[in-house]
């Protein structure tokens, strides 16, 4: 038989401190014995230490007393409580646009952000400026969301957002120290360290179930600690500030007992049907367990609902099972109500005593309980499974934390106080500009990952480190600005062709930027105004091209006559599309044929046809028997000043003005500008002007028809 040295462990809670002293024989544990003393002031709050000196006065004596019976004790284990452990929530939101799938890497980012913005609030809800402090001993995945909906898992997923909200567990550097302080002032020496719910679960639950989703309720005097299991590890802590003494109280004020015989009646409860109790008054009566559990049903069920509580605020649900340790569990009733509040069968919650603890073996003059599991827990967690303090170097800077789990990059960079947030490099500026009379903002490329080396090897977040690593942490490269040419800001432009007066033309996109031509190859400034429109009618592709030589030729028609517009259609251009008339507004498909025509060339005459405008005044009369028509000007159409003849041609805007003439009638010496005249040469004596026959002077007012003559 191989006989190991003893063991001494410390369980320091809030109403005593309980000494145990134990050895390994083999694989058996052999409990020796046990010491417990009670505070004498309150030196204890939620598991942590107020008073060190009292509390260490305390410890001095469990020492003593166990000394006197097994030597000198040097070196002792001890666990921090897990009520002195904080529990805090936080969620974190990346922008993922334009990322591409998002990997392990960029998951555990978030997750570790998410778990330093819980440390940060920690801090801050306890005054505490030094967020790293506090020691992450785990977190747990609440939820993943992207874009506002949950979803299982982000791996290798896209979108616009993406977000983790985490529930974190820490334990502030404060408890250990002060427990550090308490114990060097009792001449001990730490040997090892553990959580107590640790170490509860390490001896009460195999490793091969601690996969299932479990929750231990240590009830001591004062407060309830709540651990919940899964997947093989702790995942989250909690405590309530109700316990075993709440009831012992309820006990006392009801049957009127001192609190020490209130607290043995209440232990009676557990194993007895009646008990004997002698109130302050020194009566005796004899009372039935339910007639007791009648009066303080109440207080009961503030206990078992206050604990059903924090179980679904630390796991959401009710778990599988729950195992329930300490002084405070032999309450009579509570696992049936737990059961009923959190709706499970009443066999999935039972109180486990030390007769649940494999391997061990407890000396006949001492009581067994399930108060006896966490300091049973305690010493034999220091050879299974001590927390060390371990040391990394981050960036040549000492980082100590404490060994309780698996240790990561990421825990090494949250407890050298690194922000996280700042780890990855800074999205590079974004441009805004506006489009078609949209705005639009172009964001610039994501900041590069961090440079993550461990002894010079390039590492994860997660990748596991050991005592003496040395860690380099290099800030990612930001992200470069935004860069984007019009061809990538919009689509690849389409070109038609069409013939446009036997002249094949290729129609393109136009492309303004700031009321100037861009190529579509040039890079888009902040703040650009950008145009960009395909033609969409014949007019619109003479725009493009810049045909102003026929985009004037479809001007509709129109002269300025004295000062007054005078439209005249039918002498504007027109376009013939595949052989057919078609408006300026017509659209267009890809290979039309396509003609400008010409409106026909408006003459002077034609002009004062559609002014109804008399341009000559004429009357026809005969000259020795021939046919002579008289005309003389009765409208002058003038432009620029001069004077036109009917067959001048009227250009498009032409501005023309009329003056109109004066008119008398006819008289015999015009008809001098109609006729050739031949004088006899010779033996003239004379003339006579002949109308109808009779003489006439020159100035004889002539009607049509009238019969001319000149006589010699």
């Amino acid at each position: 038989m191989q006989e190991q040295p003893i063991i001494f462990s410390l369980d320091i809670g809030t109403r005593s401190v309980v000494g145990l002293i134990i050895k390994k024989v083999n694989d058996l544990y052999e409990v020796i014995d046990i010491e417990s003393i009670e505070h004498s002031e309150r030196s204890m709050v939620d598991g942590q230490i107020h008073d060190v000196r009292s509390v260490s006065n305390v410890i001095t004596q469990v020492k003593h007393k166990l000394e006197q019976k097994h030597g000198p004790l040097h070196k002792v284990c001890v666990a921090a409580a897990g009520r002195a452990l904080k529990t805090e929530r936080a969620k974190v939101t990346l922008d993922i646009k334009r990322k591409p799938l998002i990997q392990k890497e960029d998951i555990l980012h978030m997750e570790l952000s998410a778990v330093q913005q819980a440390q940060f609030a920690l801090a801050s809800k306890y005054t505490d400026e030094n967020n790293h402090y506090y020691y992450c001993v785990g977190y747990s995945i609440m939820h993943y969301h992207l874009d506002g909906e949950e979803i299982g898992n982000l791996m290798d997923q896209q979108g616009e957002e993406a977000s983790v909200e985490i529930i974190a567990t820490f334990l502030p550097k404060i408890v250990v120290e002060s427990l550090l302080s308490a114990l060097q002032q009792s001449g001990l020496e730490m040997e090892a360290l553990t959580l107590e719910p640790i170490a509860a679960i390490n001896v009460l639950i195999p490793p091969s179930m601690r996969r299932l989703n479990v929750a231990l309720v240590d009830i001591g005097a004062g407060t309830s600690d709540i651990a919940i299991t899964d997947e093989g590890t702790v995942v989250a802590y909690g405590m309530v500030p109700i316990a075993g003494d709440e009831i012992t109280e309820a006990i006392s004020d009801e049957l009127l007992l001192d609190f020490p015989l209130a607290e043995k009646a209440k232990r009676d409860l557990y194993t007895h049907e009646n008990i004997l109790i002698e109130d302050i008054l020194g009566f005796e009566t004899e009372i039935s367990r339910l007639d007791v559990i009648n009066k303080i049903t109440d207080t009961i069920d503030l206990l078992a609902n206050s604990i059903c509580q924090e179980i679904l605020r630390l796991n959401r649900k009710s778990p599988k099972a729950i195992m329930l340790v300490g002084g405070g569990s032999l309450t009579p009733e509570l696992p049936k109500r737990i059961a009923n509040m959190l709706e499970l069968p009443e066999n999935r919650v039972a109180i486990r005593g030390i007769d649940a603890i494999k391997n061990i073996k407890l000396a006949d003059h001492l009581l067994r309980g399930p108060e006896l599991v966490t300091p049973i827990g305690i010493a034999i967690a220091s050879g299974q499974s001590p927390v060390q303090y371990l040391t990394v170097y981050v960036n040549d800077r000492p980082v100590r934390l404490f060994d309780m789990k698996q240790l990561t990059v990421g825990d090494c960079l949250l407890a050298a106080g690194i922000n996280m947030n700042k780890l990855y490099g800074k999205p590079g500026m974004a441009i805004m500009i506006t489009l078609n009379n949209r705005e639009y903002t172009i964001p610039g490329n994501h900041g590069l990952a961090p440079t993550l080396l461990i002894n010079g090897t390039p590492c994860m977040l997660d990748s596991l480190v050991r005592n003496g690593d040395q860690l380099l942490v290099e800030k990612g490269e930001d992200g470069k600005a935004a860069s984007i040419t019009v061809s990538e800001l919009v689509d690849e432009p389409p070109t038609k062709s069409i013939v446009l007066n036997e002249r094949l033309e290729k129609i393109r996109a136009t492309i303004m930027r700031n009321g100037k031509p861009i190529h579509a190859t040039d890079f888009v400034k902040d703040h650009d105004n950008l145009t960009y429109h395909f033609p969409e009618t014949i007019e619109e592709i003479l725009n493009s091209i810049n045909a102003s030589n026929l985009t004037q030729l479809l001007k509709p028609f129109s002269v300025s006559v004295n000062s007054r517009k005078v439209s005249l259609h039918s002498h504007s251009g027109k376009i013939v599309k595949n052989k057919r008339e078609v408006p300026k507004e017509s659209g267009f498909i890809d290979q039309d044929i396509v003609e400008i025509v010409a409106g026909p060339p408006l003459l002077v005459k034609e002009l004062a046809e559609h002014l109804q405008l008399i341009l000559t005044d004429s009357t026809t009369v005969f000259f020795r028997g021939e046919k002579i028509t008289l005309t003389r000007e009765s409208v002058k159409i003038l432009k620029d000043g001069a004077v036109l003849k009917e067959t001048d041609i009227i250009e498009n805007g032409d501005s023309i003005q009329t003056v109109t003439t004066k008119t008398s009638p006819f008289i015999f010496q015009d008809i001098f500008r109609f006729i050739d005249l031949e004088l006899p040469t010779i033996g003239i004596k004379g003339f006579k002007l002949l109308r109808n026959e009779k003489e006439v002077g020159f100035d004889e007012t002539l009607v049509p028809g009238d019969q001319l003559d000149i006589v010699f």
